[in-house]
C-alpha cells in the first residue's frame, strides 16, 4: 500500500523521524510548528521509484472487503481517491482521465441510449456519460459499497450524477451483474481499478471475459472502451500493451489511445473496440461534440483525440508486436498488491 511519508522542502532527504502506522498507510509528521507541513503521502510506482503528495489531511481510510481506501486532501492535487496504494483520480485533472475515458466511445456510436459501466464508484466517469443527450440509462456496476458511499459524500463534483433520474447504481460484481442481466448495451465502459495481484478486478481484462461477457451484451455498433493502465514510455508494457493485445483478439477495430495525467505521473492508456469501424475524424468529432453533448468539455476536442491515438514509435511497436494474451492463469500486474494477498 502507499505511504504518507515526511519530506523535508528544501533538502533532498526523507525523515523516519515520529513515524506511526495506521491501517496500511503509513505516516510521518514533521518536527515542525506549522501543522499545514506534517505528513505527506507516498505512491510506490515501483521498487525503486515513488510519488508523493503533501497532505491537508486524510478525509477517509480503511479497508473494505475488495480493497484498502483513502480519501485524502492533498496541496497540489485537492482531493484524491487512492486504492490499493495506487491514485485513481485527483480533483484537479480527473477530467482528462474521465472525457478520454467516455467521449470517444461515445462520440463512434452512431446514437447512443444505454451505457454500462464497469467500477466508477466515484460517479465522474457516469457524470460525463450523462451529458450526451441521447442518453436514456446508465448502469453504474461497482462491486465496494464503501468506496461508492464516501465518494457521494465526499466528491461534490459528482453529486448531481448520482441524483440524476437516468442513473442506475448497482453494487454488485460487474461480471455477475453483465451475465444475469437480458439487456445489451450501446456502450460498455471498463473504469475498473488497476490490475495489482491480490486485486478485485484483475480477472476483468482477460480475453475470457471480453469474449464471453462483454462483447454478448453489446448491440449491434457497440462499443466497448477501458482504461488500460499507464502507457508512458517506461510503463507502457505493465499491462497496457497486453491489455491492447487481448482486446485485439476478441474486437475486428481496436484503437490504442493515451494522454498524460499530471496527478499520476504518467502517461495513461485506453483502449477502445468494436465490431463496426471506428470514425476517428477531428472535424466530424468536434460536429458531434458540439450537437451531442451539454457544456463545453475542458480537454478533449476533434484534434487531441485523434492526436492521442497516434503512439511514440516505441509504443507503437511493443503494440504492434504484443503476442501475450491477459487470462487469469497467465496475468500480467502494475507494481502493488491487493487486499487478498496481504491477508
Amino acid at each position: 500500500m502507499a505511504e504518507a511519508v515526511e519530506f523535508f522542502p528544501y533538502t533532498n532527504g526523507f525523515s523516519s523521524n515520529n513515524v506511526h502506522y495506521e491501517n496500511n498507510l503509513v505516516m510521518v509528521e514533521q518536527n515542525q510548528k506549522e501543522e499545514n507541513e506534517g505528513s505527506w503521502f507516498e505512491e510506490v510506482i515501483d521498487d525503486d521509484l515513488k510519488w508523493s503528495f503533501a497532505l491537508n489531511r486524510v478525509l477517509h481510510k480503511g479497508t473494505s472487503v475488495y480493497q484498502d481506501i483513502a480519501l485524502l486532501d492533498t496541496k497540489r492535487f485537492g482531493k484524491v481517491l487512492v486504492i490499493d496504494g495506487k491514485m485513481q483520480s485527483a480533483e484537479v485533472d480527473e477530467f482528462i482521465y474521465h472525457e478520454c475515458l467516455i467521449h470517444p466511445a461515445l462520440l463512434c456510436h452512431p446514437n447512443p441510449k444505454t451505457v454500462f459501466i464497469m467500477g466508477g464508484g466515484e460517479g465522474s466517469t457516469a457524470r460525463e456519460a450523462l451529458r450526451h443527450k441521447s442518453i436514456e440509462k446508465v448502469v453504474m456496476c461497482d462491486i465496494d459499497q464503501e468506496v461508492v458511499d464516501f465518494c457521494r459524500k465526499h466528491l461534490t463534483a459528482n453529486h448531481d450524477a448520482f441524483r440524476n433520474k437516468k442513473l442506475n447504481l448497482v453494487i454488485n460484481d460487474a461480471k455477475a451483474e453483465l451475465v444475469k442481466r437480458e439487456e445489451k448495451f450501446d456502450v460498455i465502459v471498463g473504469d475498473l481499478a488497476d490490475p495489482v495481484e491480490g486485486g478485485p478486478c484483475y480477472q476483468l481484462y482477460t480475453k475470457s471475459f471480453y469474449e464471453n461477457v462483454v462483447k454478448p451484451k453489446l448491440n449491434n455498433n457497440g462499443i466497448f472502451v477501458t482504461q488500460a493502465g499507464p502507457g508512458g514510455l517506461f510503463t507502457h508494457k505493465e499491462v497496457f500493451s497486453s491489455i491492447y493485445n487481448t482486446i485485439r483478439q476478441v474486437f475486428k477495430y481496436v484503437r490504442a489511445y493515451t494522454a498524460h495525467v499530471p496527478s499520476f505521473a504518467d502517461t495513461w492508456g485506453w483502449v477502445i473496440a468494436s465490431d463496426q469501424p471506428l470514425c476517428i475524424e477531428a472535424g466530424k468529432m468536434d460536429n458531434k461534440i458540439a450537437e451531442r453533448i451539454e457544456g463545453e468539455l475542458l480537454y478533449l476536442n476533434g484534434a487531441t483525440f485523434v492526436s492521442s491515438t497516434i503512439l511514440n514509435k516505441t509504443v507503437a511497436k511493443t503494440l504492434k508486436n504484443e503476442t501475450h494474451v491477459y487470462t487469469e492463469e497467465n496475468a500480467r500486474f502494475i507494481h502493488g498488491q491487493g487486499v487478498a494477498c496481504r491477508n
